[in-house]
């Protein structure tokens, strides 16, 4: 019986876990071909000095260290019925910034490698 109720409380907790992390984390490829669809929202989670350095094309910057603001400034700036696509420098701010819009139930992707590799790779940036 104890065995059972271990088994309960694991399979909900798992469950509840998967649900506020439902996102996709995406090679700059992935990243790349998502982003081609123009329904799907760009945004740079970075702060606005790295995004004036240099930011994919169309992407809004939202900062997700800007803990006060981040969430109420993505839910007055994206919409809620179209996927967002959003990366940060190196990935983990991205993941971050993943979680809390993929819990607030935005379909969120991840560049996984961040902004870095996207340059590497030779994608288009602006300034």
């Amino acid at each position: 019986m104890w065995f059972t109720n271990l088994c309960l409380l694991l399979t909900m907790f798992f469950s509840c876990q998967q649900k506020h992390n439902d996102f996709a984390t995406m090679s700059v490829d992935d990243f790349a071909e998502v982003i081609n669809n123009p329904t799907v929202q760009r945004l740079d989670v970075r702060t606005v000095a790295e995004y004036s350095e240099g930011h994919i094309p169309g992407s809004l910057n939202i900062n997700v260290l800007d803990d006060e603001h981040f969430t109420s400034m993505a839910d007055s700036a994206l919409d809620k019925n179209r996927p967002v696509a959003l990366y940060c420098r190196s990935g983990k701010r991205s993941k971050k910034a993943a979680r809390i819009l993929s819990g607030k139930g935005f379909k969120v992707y991840e560049l996984a490698t961040g902004f870095n590799s996207w340059k590497e790779a030779g994608q288009a940036v602006e300034r």
